[in-house]
């Protein structure tokens, strides 16, 4: 298995959202690229969060910098030097550079909250986010697998004729919160220390 992939954590940590499943190709609301139709959609959308007093990009910028907590790592990845020492504007490819040896050890016991989280956040601040998951209501929401020759693992699905398959993770949470207008989660104490550090990067 991809030593980035999260399946290990969700079948063993929130195994409410382990399993796969399929979704009529005419009733779904697909997303994968930002610039297409339901875009916003994508954690990596531009959507300004601010938590605490800190600017983030996109929910997927505020995902990524959760994953760590040692000082050091979390300056790194916020002024975009990978492991390597390269400089890179793509959050998640240098997050994903210092995976798994610098992540938070308790990563998945918290992954799935993680992102309820960030969602919740970009759903309280984002009008346009609100309104598009408003607009969706009566289709399900599915994340498309931008790479069709590799599994649709964890966050998205694959078309398979007339038929969206997979685990399709980010979809059913939108669906989740478009129904119930909120994410439940729990996150460790800990979970924001990181922006004490960003703050001190910002003074």
């Amino acid at each position: 298995m991809n030593k980035h992939s999260v399946a290990i954590f969700i079948e063993k940590n929130y195994p409410e959202y382990w399993g796969k499943s399929s979704y009529p190709a005419e009733k779904c609301a697909v997303f994968c690229s930002t610039h297409e139709e339901w875009g916003i959609f994508s954690n990596m959308a531009a959507s300004v969060i601010v938590v605490d007093g800190i600017e983030f990009k996109s929910s997927e910028h505020l995902f990524q910098m959760m994953k760590f907590n040692d000082p050091e790592i979390v300056r790194r990845v916020w002024n975009g030097i990978t492991a390597k020492d390269k400089r890179s504007g793509n959050i998640k490819m240098t997050a994903r550079s210092y995976e798994p040896e610098h992540r938070r050890s308790d990563w998945g016991l918290m992954i799935v909250d993680a992102i309820k989280f960030c969602m919740v956040q970009k759903y309280e601040q984002c009008a346009k986010f609100r309104s598009e998951l408003e607009r969706s209501r009566g289709l399900y929401i599915v994340e498309k697998q931008p790479n069709p020759r590799k599994s649709d693992d964890t966050w998205s699905a694959i078309l398979c004729g007339n038929e969206w398959m997979g685990s399709n993770l980010t979809g059913r949470l939108l669906m989740e919160l478009r129904e119930n207008g909120k994410l439940e989660y729990t996150l460790p104490s800990d979970a924001f220390d990181f922006i004490t550090v960003l703050k001190e990067c910002n003074k």
